[in-house]
């Protein structure tokens, strides 16, 4: 492990693995840092429990098999945002998570760990719309191609397969008179699969010859639902099926044997110092080791903050570094909302030849229907915890007994929720995702009264615009419209609160703190590769393949100019 890599990447999740990727394959060294566990690595064979060792960067640690014992399908064990492996906490659980100061009503769904956040992402990969990009962005859409190209062949991403859910929307989306888009390059409205980073099917899955546990070690996609939950099923760590960046590209940054990864590791500040020109420019990190509570500094030629857009502002406002007016400011968050139709069976042998969607089969959003200028709708296919928790206990219209028409939605809870859910077999629901507006108001800043180990706490605020209110609505009418065009004998809508903190974006943006390059203007050396670089919310679609591609992008500019 170098004392003195040529580059340090903060955090390895959609971003900072792919930078890192393709930083070792220059033949850079590298070094990664990430706050929270390593799981799949022999090194730490008991992440939860004992801090194990310091650093990883040889593939033959990687063991897909810790994997599956270590990545479960126990909603709780992996899914509770105060105790669960997918949280934004240690790897230590007999620790409480790290705290961020949201005021509002909110779900703050991030992790901590090697693969970040996309270890418990859909995997849904689709690219930005055109217009979101262009005579917007300080680059054009047309630039990005090949990045998107690149990104899409590596992961790779495919069409997602047609299960019930999809079926029932396509239905439901052609009798509202939508028609197939055909492009991933998307310019009208229509519907299509999901592009999603995830395997093909396992061509022997429907053979009566392969037990399901055979199944599971073999390569492609077993349609068990649970992506959001990692989906551990593949002969080896690197063929997993979903592949989220501790599958794909983390294994590949490694083979480079120029890139290493440091777990456990929460990066506390980013060192700088003036260059001759009199310019702050970076020149390596302080960090602190999770489990013994040490502080270390490393140098580098070059940071790269791939922290997310929590994160990444929060550092740059802790590290002291040049004022800058839209560190923080700009937060989009894709404003949310879900609609879900109860079907019955004869509705269903009718479409479907069976008498339940089943809607945790498959991938858990596997069909979209894209409305540039205005956002998207795609399949839910949640496991039935997330489901109830999602859909019907989280609305920012109290409890939905006590609302009238005019009040759409709210929480269910007691015989209601029961019934609800005993009839979660024949639901399919949708999810209405807003392309929403940039504001300055919407931000994240340093909570002055409240410090942790890592220093002030992120404090975090986002409300949506009139303008975004309306696009939601529209959304969630053409939805509704779906459910009782396929059938639907009853609709209910989530009426979600806005904090609903998915899709966050742009708190770091493109033109106003870092350059088309994705450097820093006030901190030579410095570059950012997640989602906070995006110049707006990409037109409501799911961010990760652009930041990917971007990623991709900023390490060939990172060369051009350094090396």
């Amino acid at each position: 492990m170098s004392r003195n890599p040529d580059v340090i990447v903060i955090g390895s999740g959609g971003g900072g693995a792919v930078i890192a990727k393709e930083l070792g394959e220059i033949g850079l060294s590298v070094w990664v840092l990430d706050a929270g566990p390593w799981y799949g690595n022999c090194k730490w064979p008991n992440p939860n429990q004992h801090r194990g060792a310091e650093s990883s960067d040889d593939p033959k640690d990687l063991d897909g098999n810790l994997y599956r014992e270590q990545i479960t399908r126990r909603e709780g064990d992996m899914n509770d945002i105060v105790t669960g492996k997918f949280r934004w906490g240690p790897a230590d659980r007999r620790r409480g998570p790290w705290f961020r100061n949201i005021p509002d009503q909110a779900i703050l769904w991030q992790n901590a760990g090697i693969g970040g956040t996309t270890l418990h992402y859909y995997s849904n990969s689709p690219r930005p719309y055109p217009h979101s990009i262009n005579h917007q962005w300080p680059i054009t859409y047309e630039e990005l191609i090949p990045y998107f190209e690149k990104v899409e062949e590596t992961l790779p991403v495919e069409f997602a397969p047609t299960t019930s859910k999809e079926a029932v929307f396509y239905y439901g989306a052609e009798r509202s008179g939508f028609s197939l888009n055909d492009s991933l390059d998307v310019s009208t409205v229509g519907y299509r699969p999901q592009p999603n980073a995830i395997l093909p099917p396992n061509e022997h899955l429907m053979d009566p010859n392969y037990s399901l546990e055979e199944l599971s070690h073999m390569e492609g996609c077993t349609l068990a639902g649970h992506c959001g939950q990692g989906c551990p099923y593949g002969p080896s760590l690197e063929k997993m099926a979903k592949r989220s960046t501790n599958i794909s590209y983390v294994p590949l940054a490694l083979k480079t044997k120029k890139v290493t990864f440091r777990p456990n590791a929460f990066v506390t500040k980013v060192l700088t110092e003036m260059n001759p020109s009199g310019e702050h420019q970076a020149v390596g990190v302080q960090f602190r080791d999770t489990w013994t509570g040490e502080t270390e500094e490393v140098n580098a030629k070059i940071v790269v903050m791939a922290a997310g857009c929590i994160e990444t502002p929060r550092l740059w406002l802790n590290s002291d570094l040049p004022n800058n007016p839209w560190v923080g400011r700009g937060l989009t968050n894709h404003y949310m909302d879900t609609v879900t139709g109860t079907f019955d069976e004869d509705t269903l042998m009718n479409i479907l030849g069976q008498p339940e969607i089943n809607p945790f089969v498959g991938h858990t959003s596997g069909a979209r229907l894209d409305y540039p200028g205005v956002g998207m709708i795609e399949t839910l296919g949640e496991s039935p915890g997330l489901t109830a928790q999602q859909l019907f206990g989280f609305s920012q219209a109290g409890y939905y007994q006590y609302n009238d028409a005019s009040k759409p939605g709210g929480r269910v809870v007691g015989e209601p929720l029961k019934e609800d859910m005993g009839d979660y077999r024949r639901t399919l629901t949708l999810l209405a995702i807003t392309e929403d507006d940039v504001q300055y108001r919407n931000r994240v800043q340093l909570d002055p009264h409240i410090k942790d180990e890592h220093g002030h706490v992120p404090l975090v605020h986002y409300k949506p615009s009139h303008q975004d209110e309306k696009k939601r609505d529209y959304l969630v009418e053409i939805a509704t419209n779906i459910l009782k065009h396929a059938g639907a004998k009853s609709v209910y809508r989530s009426n979600l609160a806005p904090n609903l903190y998915i899709h966050l974006e742009s708190t770091m943006r493109m033109g106003f703190v870092v350059d088309s390059s994705c450097e820093a203007y006030q901190v030579n050396r410095l570059y950012i590769a997640d989602n906070s670089v995006h110049y707006n919310s990409a037109g409501g679609v799911n961010p990760t393949l652009t930041t990917q591609a971007l990623a991709t992008r900023t390490a060939e500019k990172i060369v051009e100019k350094y090396f």
